[in-house]
């Protein structure tokens, strides 16, 4: 069943649109990528499907309802999560008081979530007492994801997760995002490093100037002669 269905979308910022028509799916429990050159509008979509830009035309549909009229805080409720690629923690908080944060919105307990983002990252446990800021690049991304997890969302999406970490930080992340879309939560990632998020996503999406230009499989995707030689080097 699609879970996110935001179709045609059309928009930007201010007068001048930088979608154009794009639409972006993603089933429950599969990870969808976005992937393109520099000034594709892959973030642009993100946004768009988070509500931090205005579409004039298309839709947003979150389990069936239609949410484009909603702010970013009311998509939170719904069931999204969002992690932006830079200034995504809270430096002079710890790691810990970070995950609490994720959870404002919740009346529930928050322990067992916290054990689960725990789980997943067991370094954060370790460090849990340590202020974000000291910690590697790698260790805060893996804060900015535990903190949108603890929202308990039905969609968490990623931009651009693994930029400026090393291979071996990459390569875990990635398995670690497979973690949890094994647990049924969907995933929406714009990622610079297009081989290797096609490599894991079960969807995937070439954007070029705001315009889908390939939708596929990502190992269809991975296969395709030309999406090879025109993105992924050869």
């Amino acid at each position: 069943m699609t879970y996110l269905s935001a179709s045609n979308m059309t928009g930007g910022y201010g007068g001048a649109d930088i979608l154009h028509d794009c639409t972006i799916e993603a089933a429950e429990g599969e990870i969808a990528v976005i992937v393109g050159p520099n000034g594709a509008g892959k973030s642009t979509a993100m946004k768009a499907v988070f509500g931090m830009l205005d579409i004039h035309k298309g839709s947003v549909k979150l389990d069936g309802e239609d949410i484009t009229k909603l702010t970013p805080q009311a998509r939170v409720a719904k069931g999204m999560a969002f992690v932006p690629q830079t200034s995504n923690v809270f430096p002079s908080m710890s790691v810990e008081e970070n995950l609490e944060m994720g959870a404002f919105l919740r009346r529930d307990d928050i322990n067992v979530t916290m054990e689960q983002v725990y789980d997943l990252f067991p370094i954060l446990q370790e460090k849990r007492r340590q202020n974000a800021g000291e910690l590697s690049g790698g260790q805060r991304q893996q804060v900015a994801v535990g903190r949108a997890l603890m929202t308990k969302p039905k969609l968490l999406m990623l931009d651009e997760p693994t930029a400026g970490v090393s291979p071996i930080v990459m390569d875990e992340l990635f398995d670690r995002i497979i973690e949890v879309a094994r647990t049924g939560i969907s995933i929406l990632m714009v990622e610079q490093n297009a081989r290797q998020a096609l490599n894991i996503a079960d969807k995937g999406y070439v954007l070029v100037q705001g315009r889908n230009r390939y939708t596929d499989t990502g190992v269809c995707l991975l296969n395709d002669p030309e999406v090879r030689k025109s993105f992924l080097g050869g």
